[in-house]
């Protein structure tokens, strides 16, 4: 198949080959993986998708080609000279066999359609009028009386008493009768392969995390609803910044994230607390386990090392980085990480920065770190050696003085210093708690006292 794309490509090395080989050697591997009742899901762009559908045709054999959804991933724009705007992504779907799950997707409704249902029940259910009469239907139906309407009807006589002990008919005011049917009961008209409906992740966006390849969550919901039940694995050979393992875990799917980088990984965990709290229970193959697997990460590549680090204490990665090229990083001006807590009313987060180091470390580190934190306005910092931090580093932490919290009525050290060899040992900075908001009692004289809010 290399071989064959290679010809295809002109006979000469190119990215797009590069791409192509590593793609296929790893679809080959999740074809094996994948149980017979499976579904794959490729998201690609107009650049690769002819040749990835060629790629798959081949594993996966034409036969087991279900789909290829067109998802309008921006609205309309200019490119380049002589260019028709670039809008759509695809996404390439095939079953292993002919056994593949498949729940069709829905969408919502138009407003047109939304008014047919005028009519609204004392308990507030909106309802509309649909006929009861076969007449001009093949097959014919049940003729009688019911209730003084003669007709031609499409359910027998006891389904109609049925129907109309459960308040589910409508006499219409000219001695008609008509079937209730109530907007709850519809799921929403059956999509199409073209999904207009989802708009990208904009600049504004809640969800937005700054990864270059990040999808909607509402993309990846609809994908994990259409093929897979509830319990069933969702795999993602590719999972970024988690966006398929939220979704998942959201749907009561279990799931197996893979990335090569601790930044994902770093994200991957981040995402979850930040969403699930401690409800979600998970393992992380491959990150190191004890001091001597954290010095070779260090040694390896320090700013994965970074990344690492950042996740033990649950810390966010430093956004700014994650859209940068493999093997750069971005100015990160002194910070590493952040964590944000609630300890007062104002319904504004306080920060918390983190800044790693992999190396050798000194007392003017910590002044150093001492300064990010007043000019970026932070309540504290968090400062996470590999190397064992000497007494003068720990007596220039001492000086940074202590953050009170209302919230907790509590003197937190505005500087804390903590090991790779601590935080492994499971000792963590005493930190206030950042999943807790605070709301006023108003019960209380004079306002009342803060109530945390978990």
């Amino acid at each position: 198949m290399a071989s064959s794309l290679f010809r295809l490509l002109g006979g000469r090395r190119s990215q797009m080959m590069a791409y192509l080989v590593m793609m296929g050697v790893r679809l080959v591997e999740l074809h094996r993986v994948l149980k017979p009742t499976g579904t794959l899901y490729l998201h690609c762009d107009q650049t690769a998708s002819h040749y990835l559908k060629i790629v798959l045709d081949a594993i996966f054999g034409t036969k087991n080609f279900l789909t290829q959804i067109a998802w309008k991933r921006t609205s309309a724009h200019s490119d380049a000279r002589r260019k028709l705007g670039n809008i759509l992504d695809y996404i390439l779907v095939y079953g292993k066999t002919d056994q593949y799950f498949w729940r069709p997707p829905t969408g919502k409704y138009d407003e047109k359609y939304l008014r047919r249902f005028r009519r609204v029940d004392p308990d507030g259910r909106r309802w509309t009028d649909r006929p009861l009469t076969a007449k001009g239907l093949r097959g014919g139906g049940y003729e009688y009386e019911y209730k003084g309407c003669r007709s031609l009807w499409r359910v027998p006589l006891a389904r109609m008493q049925e129907l109309d002990e459960q308040g589910l008919l409508y006499f219409t005011s000219r001695g008609g009768i008509r079937l209730k049917h109530y907007l709850d009961e519809e799921t929403g008209p059956e999509l199409q392969n073209l999904w207009d409906d989802i708009p990208p992740i904009n600049s504004q966006a809640r969800e937005r995390l700054g990864y270059p390849t990040q999808k909607p969550l509402k993309l990846l919901e609809r994908i994990i609803q259409t093929g897979s039940r509830p319990g069933d694995i969702v795999l993602d050979p590719f999972c970024g910044c988690g966006t398929t393992i939220i979704a998942a875990q959201q749907l009561g799917r279990r799931w197996i994230g893979i990335d090569i980088t601790h930044l994902a990984a770093a994200m991957n965990k981040w995402r979850l607390e930040d969403r699930f709290g401690k409800d979600v229970r998970y393992r992380v193959i491959g990150e190191p386990r004890d001091l001597a697997s954290a010095r070779q990460l260090a040694r390896d590549n320090r700013y994965q090392f970074q990344y690492w680090a950042v996740s033990l204490i649950k810390a966010r990665p430093l956004g700014a980085s994650l859209g940068e090229k493999k093997g750069k990083k971005g100015s990160d001006r002194g910070i590493d990480g952040t964590l944000d807590f609630f300890d007062d009313t104002s319904g504004k987060p306080k920060r918390v920065i983190v800044q790693v180091k992999s190396g050798a470390v000194k007392p003017s580190d910590v002044r150093d770190l001492r300064g990010v934190i007043e000019r970026e306005e932070a309540a504290i910092g968090v400062f996470i050696t590999l190397e064992p931090p000497s007494p003068q580093m720990l007596a220039e932490a001492v000086q940074a003085g202590t953050y009170y919290s209302q919230g907790w009525d509590k003197h937190y050290r505005r500087l804390q210093i903590v090991s790779i060899e601590d935080l492994l040992s499971g000792k963590t900075p005493d930190l206030p708690p950042s999943n807790i908001t605070f709301k006023q009692d108003r019960r209380a004289p004079n306002g009342g006292d803060q109530k945390p809010l978990v």
